[in-house]
């Protein structure tokens, strides 16, 4: 389910960019962006997973996951 909100574009590289390019850029797509309006009835999360996750319903709930490296691993080295 969390797959679907993932989205790729793959920008236009030039043969004459200074740097490296980035081939593929990854991004996600908020849930909220299908849900036009609440409908009645939708599932909802216990008290507190819905504080865990910041969102009392499922459908909403997206796992923005992080971007820093974990602690002591170098990323360029």
């Amino acid at each position: 389910m969390y797959d679907a909100q993932w989205r790729e574009w793959r920008p236009y590289v030039s043969h004459c960019d200074p740097c490296p390019p980035v081939r593929v850029k990854r991004y996600i797509v908020p849930p909220n962006q299908y849900i036009p309006y609440q409908p009645m009835n939708l599932p909802q999360f216990s008290l507190d997973e819905a504080l865990f996750r910041g969102t009392l319903w499922p459908a909403l709930y997206s796992p923005y996951p992080s971007r820093r490296s974990p602690k002591g691993v170098t990323v360029n080295g």
